[in-house]
């Protein structure tokens, strides 16, 4: 039995509210002309309140481009004979009650036998899902990259047990978090622990590091703006409180973020609302704050450059991460866990690092920490050619700096005319060629030794050979 044209009329509102995606139809003149069930639900927007206004209501993202049509004859470059007739794209759209809504959206035009437009059919697909699960990938494949003990954070040290005790107290509240600790010492990691190992796992994890960028840039990156807010918003964007809703907002580097935007934060964490750049309309999130630091900021506060209102709201749990120097047992694990990285991502097969270049590690203070053993790492893993790294793999500057920093302070030089030079050359003929008998005649370290047979180029074989 054939269904008649005026029966699929009849029909037609039915079939289009069975779809899933949100749909809507735009006439020549922009105007929406209909919409289905899935639209409403998408933008809280009825059907009596959506028909007849204009497709600008959603405030598209992606019509900067469609809305800049090459065909000056034409508003849209949708309604443009010259384009494609199905146009797909990921955007925002802006909803009802002022949220964002990622969505990918499928617009297709309708032409008559004169291939005139007479109106353009738009699909939106909700992704706000399928983003927050690529975002949990990435996080997961962060946490997965390293050969970790306790999410990515290596350490068996009396220090990093206690670090790892207070994550797991942390994670089990919703109070702020802040991470005090020395440049380099992992605090990004506790940050990532602290979340992976909450209730919030399952939401979004945000970070924004508060001295990478100027105020007014960080204005914008963490509350968001809306489109003419200010010179370059040609679109509406939302910031990164907003992406962190029920998730966890990480503010790295809190010291230097500016006093007014010190007053917005503490705002939005006395009453969980803020407004975008530009705009007036509140927005609610609900959002757990972790923060960190390598500054002082009770000094901050006495100098007015930190708030202290703020300090009390942010240091609710404080967790300090110790210097690597302060835990010098984890440096063989830390550098076992480097080779391994290292060797996946190179593709060399190096097993580990000579007796000289761990007492070096362990002598050295790294005042760039875990970072700059890291650092050190990967500038062996460049240098090196045989299975071990040996001292000569290693960066000058750090054995030049363990020297300074072994050599005793109460040392008393008998004769203050003795050659440098000569005083090592005599200990290494006295100890036959052997760098730790040597070191010990001299009352050194053994990297010292080395060192100083670096900075003289002094050759062990011929030394030994013209005596």
């Amino acid at each position: 039995m054939l269904i008649h044209e005026h029966e699929m009329d009849a029909f037609w509102e039915k079939i289009v509210n069975t779809i899933n995606d949100g749909l809507m139809f735009i006439g020549p003149d922009g105007t929406i002309q209909m919409v289905n069930k899935a639209f409403e639900n998408l933008t809280g927007y009825t059907s009596a309140q959506a028909v007849g206004m204009s497709c600008r209501m959603l405030e598209c993202d992606a019509c900067e481009q469609t809305l800049s049509p090459i065909d000056t004859s034409v508003w849209c470059r949708l309604f443009s004979p010259q384009e494609a007739e199905m146009q797909k794209c990921r955007c925002l759209i802006k909803r009802k009650d002022g949220s964002y809504l990622p969505v990918l959206k499928n617009a297709a035009a309708f032409r008559d036998e004169h291939q005139k437009v007479v109106g353009v059919v738009e699909t939106l697909t909700d992704i706000s899902e399928l983003e927050r699960l690529d975002k949990q990938v990435n996080m997961l494949a962060r946490q997965r990259s390293h050969d970790n003990d306790f999410f990515g954070m290596t350490g068996k040290s009396q220090q990093m047990e206690t670090v790892f005790d207070m994550i797991r107290k942390a994670s089990n509240s919703n109070a702020p978090v802040i991470i005090l600790g020395e440049s380099g010492s992992g605090k990004e990691l506790v940050a990532d622990a602290i979340h992976l190992n909450g209730a919030r796992k399952q939401g979004p994890f945000i970070r924004l590091n508060c001295a990478a960028l100027n105020p007014a840039v960080l204005e914008s990156e963490m509350f968001g703006h809306v489109k003419g807010a200010f010179t370059g918003a040609h679109s509406n964007r939302i910031g990164r409180f907003e992406a962190a809703h029920q998730g966890s907002f990480f503010l790295d580097e809190i010291g230097d973020m500016p006093i007014p935007l010190q007053i917005k934060l503490l705002r939005v964490l006395e009453s969980g609302q803020f407004e975008r750049v530009g705009d007036i309309a509140p927005v609610r999130v609900d959002v757990r704050i972790i923060t960190a630091t390598n500054k002082n900021l009770e000094r901050l506060i006495e100098k007015n450059e930190f708030r202290q209102d703020l300090f009390y709201r942010i240091n609710v749990i404080p967790i300090y991460l110790p210097p690597l120097r302060q835990r010098s047992e984890d440096i063989p694990l830390l550098v076992n866990t480097f080779i391994r990285q290292c060797n996946q991502s190179t593709g060399k097969t190096i097993s580990g690092v000579s007796r000289d270049v761990m007492d070096l590690f362990m002598a050295y203070q790294w005042p760039g920490n875990i970072r700059e053993l890291k650092n050190a790492m990967d500038y062996a893993f460049v240098t090196a050619d045989g299975p071990i790294i040996q001292l000569d793999h290693i960066p000058k500057r750090i054995g030049d700096d363990a020297e300074r920093s072994t050599r005793p302070e109460n040392k008393k030089r008998t004769d203050n005319t003795t050659d440098e030079k000569q005083q090592l050359i005599d200990a290494l003929i006295k100890a036959n060629g052997n760098q730790t008998r040597a070191a010990k005649l001299l009352n050194v370290n053994r990297v010292t030794v080395w060192n100083r047979m670096k900075k003289y180029h002094i050759d062990l074989q011929k030394t030994l050979a013209y005596q």
